[in-house]
């Protein structure tokens, strides 16, 4: 192209700095409607990471919700939250994050449209926990699930419950159901006569084996006649939700599928019939991928093998029609005053929270993650689906974004280096939504592949339930060999490889290095690295999720060992970088800090760093913005390519 410098690939000087992702980037996250008035949270890095309440009404104007600026809205119960606040009638109700300084608050929280936030429920020092908050406006009192660290259930963990709290006096919770060891997504009926919940056991997550619970409301608040309607041991049971004429709807994925069903008093029937998800793992609480529209309307989200898009459903018939097919992200569906409401994004869009009118295709845009400029489009790198053979005659998926900077081309014959994401979870996904971080490698002349490797959602339930037992084997084959394929087209260096990812993804990036021989450098975001550690010490939600991926400790603790990199560094050649949250309760730093002394005694290049007040996930912005430059200076290393100077 005329104009291009020519220069080596990943020495491309790039618009997209660290300290611009850092600093413009918001975190969305629960995301609610109080007639037509939206509420959400979003976490920004330039305040520490602390979660911002902020509102949308009928008008559009926008604002953070009066009286919530000292307080961060978040759950903490199962270590991921979500579900951290519920809104009717203009009034907030929200846990807090944190108290005074670094003291764990968690209470809950009622926040009028005028006035200050008052405290709901007793000071525990963060022992009791909130999560999935519900407005039982009938009685005016709030319904959540409960998880007390200072009571263990016979499994030995944290004792959740369904509970009530008066809405207005707040006061000590009634607990309403207890027994099983998770509850979630609790939701009224209509006419206020019955609530229904989600409910799972160990050694089971959600999206394995889930139950849908449903029971009667009595005069009193106190629930009779609680049965199981849906869950047959084999079925992952997503978002119960009542439809405004009083019927209880809930996805299944029963016929391998996520799909719409609905519960008519006696049976349950299907609604939708489609090979793709309608529904998606349950992480966090206050996930959302339907709403209702009317009686007969539907809108939802639906996802083909990884690329998501916003359909319309006919309730009776189950037809399906595409709308907005601009996206390929889709998340957090509410209908708020006749419009839908949802976070949206694509390959270059950023998520956004847009309100669309239905009927007429009509949408506004109301808040962007992130600024994105017009002069930093032409250095967008777009994503090629790619679906390659791997282990047991199986096929993976991926979406690979090639190097690209309107204003560099390399020099003839050389080949890009390439960086393998692996995604965290292990059970979760990527999609084609923006990201910056990526843009930040492929405007710099870096490829990236970015992994939905066996065990990953969107391709159905045998797909993701394939990695079961074989965790830390065909996801980082899968990964391996996504590498391996872009090597065998043309479009890698194979002396210039380097794996990158987070948790679970961070695993993947340790098992690449001590078991291939692949890799050139390797970055672990709070990664596994012992996974007999892992079992011992991680929190409730994971305490016994190993045992599906693995196998029951102690009768598989060789195989815990054989998959652990920990136990393998002599085979580990290949420079790594940890970066790790002294704060991390899923993955603590005892973990990193052995694994960094192991090699460093083998004398392998490694470098470590322990960042301060973060967590699972890195939330502050200096942090994000340090982590991202010294990595991409660690890769410049032992990649050979020196990297273009920031200005």
């Amino acid at each position: 192209m005329a104009g291009q410098q020519n220069a080596p690939y990943g020495s491309w000087k790039s618009p997209i700095s660290a300290e611009m992702i850092a600093g413009q980037s918001l975190r969305f996250q629960d995301l609610v409607t109080d007639g037509a008035d939206i509420y959400w949270t979003e976490s920004r890095p330039t305040e520490r990471g602390r979660n911002a309440l902020v509102k949308c009404d009928a008008e559009g104007h926008i604002t953070d919700v009066p009286g919530s600026a000292e307080y961060s809205v978040r759950s903490l119960v199962n270590a991921y939250g979500g579900g951290a606040f519920a809104a009717a009638s203009g009034v907030v109700y929200f846990v807090n994050y944190r108290g005074g300084g670094s003291n764990m608050d968690q209470r809950l929280y009622r926040l009028p449209e005028s006035g200050s936030a008052t405290p709901l429920t007793p000071e525990t020092q963060g022992k009791v926990c909130y999560g999935d908050l519900l407005v039982d406006e009938k009685r005016n009192r709030l319904i959540a699930v409960q998880q007390d660290s200072g009571h263990l259930s016979p499994s030995g963990q944290p004792m959740q419950a369904l509970v009530a709290v008066d809405a207005q006096e707040g006061g000590t919770p009634v607990v309403l159901h207890s027994g099983d060891d998770f509850y979630s997504s609790p939701c009224v009926s209509p006419d206020g006569r019955q609530l229904a919940w989600l409910a799972w056991n160990y050694p089971d997550m959600p999206w394995d084996n889930s139950e849908v619970w449903l029971a009667d409301i009595l005069s009193d608040g106190t629930l009779e006649n609680a049965r199981r309607i849906a869950g047959n041991g084999a079925e992952s049971i997503f978002q119960p939700l009542w439809s405004p004429d009083g019927t209880l709807y809930f996805c299944s994925d029963r016929d391998n599928w996520w799909n719409l069903y609905r519960w008519n008093g006696t049976e349950v029937e299907a609604v939708t019939s489609v090979q793709a998800e309608i529904g998606r793992p349950q992480w966090v609480f206050g996930l959302s991928n339907y709403a209702f529209l009317s009686e007969q309307e539907i809108v939802c989200g639906v996802c083909t093998e990884g690329i998501w898009k916003l359909c319309r459903v006919e309730s009776e018939s189950g037809s399906l029609t595409d709308l907005c097919a601009d996206w390929t992200d889709v998340s957090q569906l509410r209908t708020a005053g006749g419009t839908a409401v949802c976070f949206v994004g694509g390959p270059s869009l950023p998520r956004s929270l847009v309100r669309i009118a239905v009927e007429t295709g009509e949408t506004e845009t109301l808040r962007a993650s992130s600024a994105l400029s017009e002069t930093l489009l032409p250095y967008l790198s777009l994503p090629t689906t790619i679906s390659y053979p791997t282990t047991e005659e199986a096929t993976a998926h991926a979406f690979y974004y090639p190097p690209h900077n309107p204003d560099f081309a390399a020099p003839p014959g050389e080949k890009p280096p390439l960086l393998i994401l692996s995604h965290g979870g292990p059970t979760s996904a990527t999609s084609t939504l923006l990201s910056m971080q990526i843009q930040y490698f492929t405007s710099r002349g870096i490829g990236v592949v970015d992994v939905n490797y066996r065990g990953s959602t969107g391709y159905g339930r045998d797909y993701r339930l394939a990695l079961y037992g074989t965790w830390g084997v065909m996801d980082v084959e899968d990964c391996a060999n996504a590498g391996r394929y872009l090597v065998m087209r043309g479009l890698a260096d194979s002396a210039r490889i380097a794996a990158r990812g987070g948790s679970a993804g961070g695993y993947i990036t340790l098992c690449l290095a001590a078991f291939h021989d692949l890799l050139a450098v390797g970055a672990s975001y709070y990664g596994i690295s012992d996974l007999i550690a892992l079992a011992a010490h991680t929190h409730n939600f994971e305490a016994r999720y190993a045992d599906l991926l693995i196998g029951p400790l102690p009768e598989y603790q060789e195989v815990y060992k054989a998959r652990s990199a920990l136990y393998h560094a002599a085979g580990i050649q290949c420079p790594l970088l940890f970066l790790q949250g002294a704060e991390d309760t899923v993955v603590p730093p005892a973990q990193t800090l052995e694994m960094v002394k192991v090699l460093q005694q083998k004398r392998v290049p490694t470098a470590f760093l322990l960042f301060p007040h973060e967590q699972h996930g890195f939330r502050i912005a200096e942090n994000i913005c340090t982590a991202l430059e010294k990595e991409l200076a660690f890769y410049s290393l032992f990649l050979h390519f020196t990297p273009a100077p920031t200005e």
